[in-house]
């Protein structure tokens, strides 16, 4: 049977249109699959470069960067954190760049090792040298050291990606670990610090500590020991005040250097910084000098001056106390004012004014 002239036209208008339709459906599905055989190649190189490192931490340059951010296309299956650093200022101990490092190396194997495979391989720790990679620096536009940045799926721009404060660097690798948690929906996990001392130094050191308590013990049973001598205590009592007092544990604690460099003049070191938010070493070390004079003059007049039996030699040197511990607790309180700008003075009575 014939086919109509009436029908011909829209049977060959839709074999047309169908013929169009599959090429484009098919062009589509092998346009996606190569997308996604790119995509699992990038992750599958990460996870390389990853097992090459130690500690998990994939060292970059302007080219690796330019593969794994500035050249793909979002949403990218991973996420990175960037340490930026600078091996030239290493030396400078005010920006603890070498222990910001380790602790991010350490917040590296930390992850690594409390997540599985499918959630370990959709972050990557990673850092970046200045000397290396100024462009990557540029990129990012980092001008000031320490520096982390968060790059997420979605971030086309690396300057738009989540900045880690660097007020959060106190509390080392914790703080970053809370950083990335509360950025995405992962978890770090405790981490996973290295022991102080190893088997065989813990074995050596107990060995030495069973010798050493034979002989202890044999010159405890005759009172022959330092703990009987009342200087070592003497000096002890001295040490722990002039420990509490010098805010030594505060400088431990937050790492604080003992000096800084002026900006304004490298040859030229500040001891004292101006400024309540920050207390330098030699600051807590020169105020603690000066309550552990007051201490030891008190000590002297409340506890060897009475013994004195000359009248004039108690009076002399209880004057002298009394002046010494004014210009102490003067000087002191100058340095408080000039620090915090406040002012601390006496209160006179209404009728001396």
């Amino acid at each position: 049977m014939a086919i109509s002239r009436a029908l011909l036209l829209p049977l060959l208008l839709f074999t047309t249109f169908l013929s169009v339709y599959l090429h484009h459906s098919t062009a589509d599905s092998y346009s996606d699959s190569d997308s996604d055989s790119e995509t699992s190649d990038l992750v599958t190189e990460l996870l390389y470069l990853r097992s090459q490192s130690k500690s998990g931490v994939i060292h970059l340059n302007d080219h690796i960067v330019s593969r794994f951010l500035t050249s793909t296309k979002t949403p990218r299956p991973y996420t990175l954190l960037i340490f930026f650093d600078a091996k030239h200022l290493h030396s400078k101990t005010e920006l603890h760049l070498q222990d910001l490092h380790t602790e991010f190396s350490l917040l590296s194997s930390s992850f690594i090792s409390n997540n599985d495979a499918s959630s370990a391989s959709s972050l990557f720790f990673c850092d970046v040298e200045f000397k290396e990679s100024q462009n990557s620096f540029a990129l990012f536009g980092v001008n000031s050291l320490p520096h982390i940045r968060l790059v997420g799926p979605n971030v086309k721009n690396p300057k738009d990606s989540e900045q880690m404060d660097q007020g959060d660097f106190s509390r080392m690798a914790e703080s970053m670990a809370e950083f990335v948690e509360s950025r995405t929906k992962l978890t770090v996990g405790p981490i996973n610090r290295p022991p102080m001392l190893s088997t065989n130094q813990i074995a050596f050191l107990g060995v030495i500590l069973l010798i050493w308590a034979f002989f202890f013990i044999k010159k405890l049973l005759t009172k022959d020991t330092f703990l009987h001598d009342w200087k070592v205590w003497l000096l002890g009592a001295v040490f722990v005040y002039f420990f509490s007092v010098s805010g030594a544990m505060f400088n431990i604690i937050r790492k604080m250097p003992m000096f800084l460099v002026d900006r304004n003049d490298p040859n030229k070191l500040v001891f004292f910084y101006q400024g309540s938010g920050m207390q330098l070493g030699a600051e807590g070390f020169a105020v603690g000098f000066l309550y552990t004079i007051v201490g030891l003059l008190l000590g002297v007049v409340t506890h060897v001056l009475v013994r004195v039996k000359n009248r004039t030699a108690q009076r002399v040197v209880m004057g002298v106390s009394l002046v010494i511990s004014f210009w102490a607790v003067r000087k002191v309180v100058h340095l408080d004012n000039w620090k915090t700008g406040y002012g601390v003075h006496a209160f006179w009575p209404t009728s001396w004014n």
